[in-house]
């Protein structure tokens, strides 16, 4: 699931939780995510308005944007994960979802 860098297990766990509430809500059951996961296009049961909702949700519970300054291009999971590690500039994920 992970590559090993501090921090990106954590923020995978974290996607993956909001993305199976996601699809849970459309009546759906989430795929096993890896880093290389592709969002839209692949395995997952979303859509860009899925995609849409993932980001507004990651950007309330970690108070990071990394698109704050523009749109950043991202296709997987690991790529996500990885733009809002850089965001958070260090800070930890916690296992609840939140920085410190």
């Amino acid at each position: 699931m992970t590559d090993g860098r501090p921090g990106l297990a954590a923020m995978v766990a974290l996607i993956t939780e909001e993305l199976t509430r996601i699809v849970a809500e459309k009546g759906e059951t989430l795929p096993p995510l890896a880093v290389a996961t592709p969002f839209l296009g692949g395995s997952l049961p979303i859509d860009s308005l899925d995609l849409a909702t993932l980001l507004v949700v990651l950007e309330r519970r970690l108070a990071l944007d990394p698109f704050r300054s523009g749109f950043r291009q991202f296709t997987t999971v690991g790529e996500l994960a990885t733009l809002y590690l850089a965001e958070g500039d260090g800070r930890s994920i916690a296992p609840n979802g939140t920085t410190g």
